[in-house]
């Protein structure tokens, strides 16, 4: 049976054959989450003031997939809005970081992905770089460049300790660095692209791993790594509660 992995989900305002908003994941995602042999299950937040339930939700998952999407609020990090800053819907923000919390104090595998790697970097109390330089040295926006890896590191065991070529799409980075997390790669101007938390089972790159997820060796990788983490926490589980 395959592991079951919560992809939490995105809140969109339309859809097509929907008469309303919808959660949503991307299409990419859940390919790259079965192509590695997991089942992707879009996790829905449920309504207004129900957060606390997630924990306990979250933990019939075998792993966690934190996506990516638009910009976190900067209030959740004590900042002031940059003008070129978007923010996405409040209750967007509240999903995420309470899914990221769970997922730390839960021990839940998981793999966080552009916006989700922000995300816990905020819950670890980092703050984001709101706007990087457009005419900078590294095209991040909708464009590939090059990410080095920190050898002896737990991404590395899992990529490689070769630097290689990601799909990259986002204008905000990590700043402070949040505790407990180590960085694991990063760009040739020194933007953060992989963190790994040092106490919970969370690996999270700055890319999108789900765009070259077919034809990247290291793309893929990190999806196998996800589902084998979620595999073993899969059989532990039912070694310590047979059926």
């Amino acid at each position: 049976m395959r592991p079951r992995i919560a992809v939490i989900g995105r809140r969109a305002v339309s859809v097509s054959g929907l008469r309303f908003s919808g959660t949503i994941a991307a299409e990419a995602m859940g390919d790259a989450v079965f192509g590695a042999g997991g089942e992707p299950l879009i996790l829905h937040g449920g309504p207004r003031g129900r957060l606390a339930e997630l924990p306990g939700r979250l933990a019939g998952f075998d792993g966690v997939l934190l996506p990516g999407g638009a910009d976190l609020g900067p209030a959740r990090y004590g900042r002031e809005p940059h003008p070129m800053t978007r923010p996405d819907h409040d209750e967007q923000d509240a999903l995420d970081l309470a899914a990221a919390r769970a997922v730390i104090a839960l021990g839940v595998p998981a793999l966080a992905v552009c916006r989700g790697m922000q995300v816990l970097n905020t819950v670890c109390g980092g703050t984001l770089l709101q706007h990087l330089d457009e005419d900078g040295p590294v095209p991040h926006v909708d464009a590939p460049h090059e990410v080095s890896v920190e050898p002896g590191s737990r991404l590395a065991s899992v990529v490689g300790h070769r630097a290689f070529t990601v799909s990259s799409y986002h204008h905000q980075a990590v700043d402070r660095l949040g505790d407990a997390l180590r960085v694991v790669a990063w760009a040739s101007d020194s933007c953060v692209e992989a963190v790994e938390h040092t106490g919970a089972d969370v690996l999270a790159v700055q890319w999108h791993p789900e765009d070259l997820f077919g034809t990247s060796r290291q793309d893929a990788a990190l999806f196998g790594d996800l589902i084998e983490r979620a595999a073993a926490r899969r059989a532990a589980t039912r070694e310590e509660h047979p059926v």
